[in-house]
């Protein structure tokens, strides 16, 4: 229960700090931390509009992948208290409930019968099946050096002390932050704020809707960001003392949502072509995390 209220404490600010740091990066006041919420719940007093050419797929599609990502949170545990949800190969269910909420945003874009959300669509699908391997190499190589296999145990028996932990800590961190900028199609693989036919991504999938569901999609990404940042969180918790452990998550979110805004303001879109070479690389960065616990456990000389 702890870390379903701190993930959505955490929710409410991130996508603003992201904001606020490329707009101070760029020599701009920018808008508040909180002006995301505001307009998520500007979105929610108003009612969804459905074209004549759409069917019930795209009026459930917003509420489904919103509730895969509740779904997904409930299962992110903090420390030794876990998630509302926990069993044995968790981490396997968590991936799968994402995947469900992707296919229906997925399938609500076609539904519309529009070419370009079916461009948007084939993407969001290629780019999504190409990340899925770096996160189960990265979290099955957990499993293997902890002996467990759900998330609560993983993270409550990994024990960050050598010097070769600290650094498949610190390759894990790297996966997460750029599998969760993957997963929220954000920069360098998509611009959420371009309007540029060939490079939209996600935000042509989304064209069509408006009001409650808009809203809906919207806050569904920025809980995900602050999922993605507490797992990065559980890593580290270990080291931290358990009665500093709540300020520990706010900062390293903090410190995460600046960092996704530097990177968004200092590192050019990829070409549409070099981002499935990038995906890639993650999942070659995630086989060095599974070389490295294979050396760690003894099985390589």
């Amino acid at each position: 229960m702890l870390s379903l209220i701190l993930i959505v404490l955490a929710s409410i600010f991130f996508t603003g700090i992201i904001i606020r740091t490329k707009s101070i990066a760029s020599g701009r006041k920018g808008p508040g931390i909180l002006q995301p919420i505001k307009d998520v719940i500007r979105l929610f007093k108003k009612g969804a509009v459905y074209s004549n050419t759409t069917s019930f797929v795209f009026q459930i599609a917003p509420t489904i992948y919103f509730a895969s990502v509740v779904m997904a949170m409930l299962m992110v545990p903090f420390g030794q208290s876990k998630g509302l949800i926990s069993f044995n190969g968790d981490f396997i269910f968590f991936a799968y409930v994402l995947a469900l909420g992707k296919f229906f945003s997925i399938i609500g874009a076609m539904d519309t019968g529009s070419s370009f959300e079916g461009m948007g669509a084939s993407r969001e699908a290629l780019y999504s099946m190409f990340a899925e391997p770096a996160f189960f190499v990265l979290m099955g190589s957990f499993a293997l050096l902890t002996g467990h296999t759900s998330f609560q145990e993983i993270f409550s028996t990994l024990h960050i002390g050598s010097y070769l932990s600290y650094a498949l800590a610190t390759l894990a961190t790297f996966v997460l932050v750029m599998l969760a900028m993957i997963e929220n199609s954000r920069m360098p693989i998509d611009d959420p704020k371009t309007h540029l036919e060939l490079t939209m991504i996600h935000e042509v999938m989304i064209l069509d809707n408006c009001g409650f569901d808009l809203g809906l999609i919207l806050s569904a990404g920025y809980i995900k960001f602050a999922i993605y940042g507490a797992l990065i969180i559980n890593l580290f918790i270990g080291m931290v003392p358990y009665e500093y452990a709540i300020a520990a998550f706010f900062v390293i979110q903090i410190l995460m949502a600046i960092s996704i805004g530097l990177i968004e303001s200092f590192i050019a879109r990829f070409r549409m072509s070099h981002n499935t070479q990038f995906i890639f690389t993650l999942t070659s960065v995630s086989l060095l995390i599974f070389f490295g616990v294979l050396m760690i456990l003894g099985k390589i000389v």
